[in-house]
């Protein structure tokens, strides 16, 4: 049969049109796909850093991450991620109440990014909910070493999710590199660890909540905990005593708020002993504003040094054996960082790398204990300070 050519034509349209629907439903198919692998986040407290984890995710959602839902009493700060979240085209439901956030069941992963004070009692409800959140906690775990420990038993008793501490330095890309020389072998035994942070000052936070020790957990617990969990990760070994010196000479000292004037300390230093005869040193200055860099780390072994320096963002590296004229300077950059950040992209990696985690159902890289162990060696420097002597880490775990 021969057709003629209206006939021909309507077959072809018609073909078309069979094969355009059939796209269009693989399409509408692919994306139901698609959105339901989608991991579902809230956000608890969304002042500067919790805009800064908003911002990261929304870099994050070619990965399948969207944020649902934000809790906050702050109005103003409501208000700032709200404006962010709709540049972004999120839609975000908002709760004044960590609590609300959890029954609304929205989400599958909650960021804690309130002040330092309120972890213990948001973990504990969000870790004690009978829908499982997978969490990312911002540090400290808590201001104390007890609040530290009941988190981590109630936590054992969920099986069901993941509690990952946000000590991002690790993933910063030159601390990273760093990281990475060290596990290699090449410096041999790691001896020394000397970290000095030369910076600005405590930036303002809401109601001037980290002003005081008791609100944060000292200086050496809000800001150092950083610092402490990678001496403990160069050394390889748990802290077992600790002596430290430290002050209030010129920041905040005249500053009063409700007729309090600001008990946090603007410089220290630290000294952590390990078990396996490695030394760590902290040299903290929050009035030096004037430093090329804000971080320098220095790692020695018995075969070799490394160093990082951010946000110069390099990696020096020489053995004992090839001396001065040995040492190479090495560029640490990291091709998966999609946003830099406050933190030079370590908030982005440390969010990439916690999603894989959730996704392969594996062990957070950051658990709680190596939150505690943080905040321990930072409790036992601030009481050491109080003291005047050497702080062992059995005296503050007790």
């Amino acid at each position: 049969m021969v057709l003629n050519a209206d006939q021909s034509n309507l077959n072809k349209i018609q073909t078309t049109t069979v094969e355009r629907d059939r796209v269009e439903e693989k399409k509408k198919l692919s994306a139901m796909a698609v959105a339901s692998n989608v991991v579902k986040y809230g956000i608890v407290g969304v002042g500067m850093m919790g805009r800064e984890h908003l911002i990261n995710l929304h870099h994050l959602r070619s990965e399948g991450v969207a944020v649902v839902a934000i809790a906050d009493p702050h109005v103003p700060s409501q208000k700032l991620a709200l404006d962010l979240a709709h540049s972004f085209n999120w839609p975000l439901k908002v709760f004044s109440g960590h609590k609300e956030l959890l029954d609304s069941l929205l989400c599958d992963v909650v960021v804690v990014s309130t002040p330092n004070m309120t972890h213990h009692r948001i973990l504990m409800d969000i870790i004690n909910h009978p829908k499982p959140h997978h969490v990312l906690v911002e540090k400290p775990l808590c201001t104390t070493v007890a609040h530290c420990k009941e988190v981590i038993e109630a936590a054992r008793k969920r099986q069901d999710m993941l509690v990952q501490v946000g000590l991002e330095y690790r993933y910063m890309p030159p601390v990273a590199k760093l990281i990475n020389i060290v596990k290699g072998g090449s410096l041999g035994q790691v001896k020394m660890v000397a970290i000095r942070e030369h910076r600005f000052p405590f930036l303002v936070k809401v109601n001037n909540w980290n002003r005081f020790n008791v609100n944060s957990g000292g200086t050496l617990v809000e800001k150092c905990c950083h610092f402490f969990d990678l001496m403990r990760l160069f050394a390889g070994a748990n802290p077992f005593r600790v002596m430290a010196s430290g002050a209030i000479d010129v920041n905040h000292k005249d500053e009063i708020y409700d007729g309090k004037v600001p008990d946090i300390i603007d410089n220290a230093y630290v000294i952590v002993e390990f078990d396996n005869g490695a030394r760590g040193m902290l040299d903290l200055c929050m009035f030096a504003e004037g430093s090329k860099n804000e971080q320098e780390i220095s790692v020695v072994g018995d075969v070799g040094k490394g160093e990082a320096f951010v946000p110069e963002s390099i990696v020096r590296t020489g053995t004992r054996v090839g001396g001065r004229d040995g040492v190479k300077t090495l560029k640490a950059e990291n091709d998966q960082i999609k946003y830099d950040g406050l933190h030079h992209g370590s908030s982005y990696l440390e969010h990439l790398h916690f999603l894989s985690a959730i996704r392969a159902k594996q062990g957070p890289a950051v658990d709680l204990h190596d939150g505690l162990v943080s905040v321990a060696i930072g409790v036992a420097a601030q009481l050491s300070i109080e003291k005047g002597r050497f702080v062992t880490i059995e005296e503050v775990m007790n």
